[in-house]
This record gives C-alpha cells, structure tokens and sequence, in this order.
C-alpha cells in the first residue's frame, strides 16, 4: 500500500469513527433522593431533555424519599399528580425504577408504586452499575 492510499484509508476510518459517535445514543441516569420538589425539577428536566434530543435513552432511578412521586396518587409541590407526567415520560421510553430497599424500610407495599415503575434491588447499586457496566451519564436534578 502506498502512503496516499494509506492516508486516505487512515482519514476515511477517522470519519467513519466520528460519524458513528455523533448519531451515538445519549444515555443518561436521573438519580433522585430528596422528595416531591426535586421529583418535580426533574420531571421538567428530562422533558427539556428529550426536546433536545428525543433519542436520548434516560432512566430515573430513585431511592429514600425520591420515591414518593413514583407512589399511587402522588402530588407535586403545587398540587398537581405526578401521574400524566410520569405516564407521558414513560410513552417516550423513560424508564422508572424505585429501590426495593426504601420500599422494605419504610414498609411500603410494592402494589403502591405506579405502574409505569420497576423495582429494583438497590436504588444506588442501580446508578452504579447503569454508570459502570452501561456507559450512562450521570445527572442529579
């Protein structure tokens, strides 16, 4: 192989590696744990999020009282359910999980939490492993 032919496969290969990292998936982990007024701040967050990049991969991990708006009837701060938006995020692929410990600690029945939501083992465990193992990018409202 000559040098030109070498160069140009080099710059051809070096394009193709930055093509395929600009249509990359963005994936991101809202890690909640303060309660409803955080809940609600990030809530407008992700919907800011996905109108920037609709094929961002986002999921919402809670634990302690970042669980409480993911529970049956929960209200925000101003009074409205957390319901629509989380039906709403949850229909343009935002995955919800509540950490099974709070749930056990605070005697919470899993039947409480909506259905839009998965249990998972270990909230903070959960945001380890998304950040460790699957490359998300970690945000805390």
């Amino acid at each position: 192989m000559n040098t030109l032919s070498w160069v140009r496969t080099c710059g051809l290969s070096l394009a193709l590696c930055f093509a395929a990292a600009a249509h990359a998936q963005t994936k991101v982990v809202y890690h909640l744990n303060e309660g409803l007024a955080q809940a609600a701040r990030a809530m407008g967050n992700i919907r800011n999020h996905l109108a920037a990049d609709p094929n961002a991969k986002i999921t919402v991990v809670t634990h302690g009282p970042g669980i409480d708006f993911l529970l049956e009837g929960a209200m925000t701060p101003s009074g409205q359910p957390f319901a629509g938006t989380i039906g709403d995020l949850a229909s343009k692929g935002v995955k919800f999980d509540v950490c099974n410990n709070t749930l056990e600690t605070r005697k919470i029945p899993k039947e409480k939490v909506v259905m839009e939501a998965s249990v998972v083992p270990s909230g903070v465990a959960e945001v380890a492993n998304l950040q460790s193992k699957s490359g998300f990018v970690y945000i805390r409202p």
